[in-house]
């Protein structure tokens, strides 16, 4: 015969022992003892919900947002204009540099929430037909 392990004299929990072996009366005992948790489970779920609504709209004041999973997320802004047209205006009879050409974009209103905006400049003068490169790093529009 195998051994018993030794449990030191305590129960195991109810979700442990099943409830195969309890009476009718001690099975709607325990119905109503989990409905009255499961209330106050989903009522603690409100208090936490409705501060995390509050965090949202804080950070949404603040310039941010947040996605279903609760990440926040950079939103692409929308332009009138593309990059290429937006340069073409900056650059029409003015020879600029790179950096020149980036901060006037973005002084006449051209949004974006790129870190590395004057390399996409960069890329965008040298791979674009409309531009022409009068010197190094100084870019004119055709």
């Amino acid at each position: 015969m195998a051994k018993r392990a030794n449990t030191g004299g305590t129960k195991a929990p109810r979700a442990q022992r099943g409830l195969g072996g309890l009476s009718v009366k001690d099975l709607r005992r325990e119905l109503v003892r989990r409905e009255r948790r499961v209330g106050a489970l989903l009522r603690k779920r409100e208090r936490i919900l409705a501060k995390v609504r509050s965090l949202d709209a804080t950070i949404a004041e603040h310039g941010g947002s947040v996605r279903a999973g609760g990440l926040a997320i950079r939103r692409r802004p929308r332009n009138d204009t593309n990059l290429v047209d937006a340069l073409a205006k900056a650059l029409d009879g003015k020879t600029m540099s790179v950096t020149e050409v980036s901060e006037a974009v973005q002084k006449a209103g051209y949004a974006t929430t790129s870190v590395n905006f004057r390399t996409i400049v960069n890329q965008t003068l040298i791979n674009s037909g409309k531009f022409k490169r009068v010197e190094r790093g100084q870019y004119t529009a055709k």
